[in-house]
């Protein structure tokens, strides 16, 4: 009779915890979430009218650099103090960075690419036209097309 009451004890605690931790929106992630079901939109970069820049992109993500970026504005300024550190301005070039640097995955560690400033000012505006309509934490894949 012991034996049943112990397991039946067990069975209404694990019961009540699932249901308080339901109530209170806890749950568990699952522990591999890739980087395809991880975003919930999906943006195709125009290479063809942002060439340097697209290529920058499509490099960082073969070299492992996400795809995906979760928006993040508040922290764009300290990203990019972080990723640009150790690299100097140079004449007729802006600093690329991929994770851009509004995406919570910038920051120390992004890949910095010199490209010139008509492409990467262009395709800055192009990409914050295309996110103005997401809140911040909005993940977005990046497919350089």
């Amino acid at each position: 009779m012991e034996v049943s009451y112990e397991r039946n004890r067990k069975r209404i605690n694990c019961f009540l915890l699932a249901a308080i931790f339901s109530v209170q929106g806890v749950y568990a992630e699952p522990t591999a979430i890739n980087q395809h079901t991880a975003a919930g939109y999906t943006l195709e970069f125009p290479s063809s009218r942002y060439p340097e820049t697209g290529a920058h992109i499509r490099d960082g993500i073969a070299a492992g650099h996400s795809s995906v970026c979760t928006i993040d504005r508040d922290g764009a300024e300290e990203n990019r103090r972080e990723s640009l550190k150790g690299y100097p301005t140079k004449k007729g070039y802006d600093r690329d960075e991929w994770p851009m640097a509004m995406c919570a995955e910038g920051g120390a560690g992004a890949d910095i690419r010199y490209i010139t400033p008509s492409d990467n000012r262009g395709a800055g505006s192009w990409v914050s036209h295309q996110l103005d309509k997401y809140a911040d934490g909005t993940k977005v894949r990046f497919i350089v097309k």
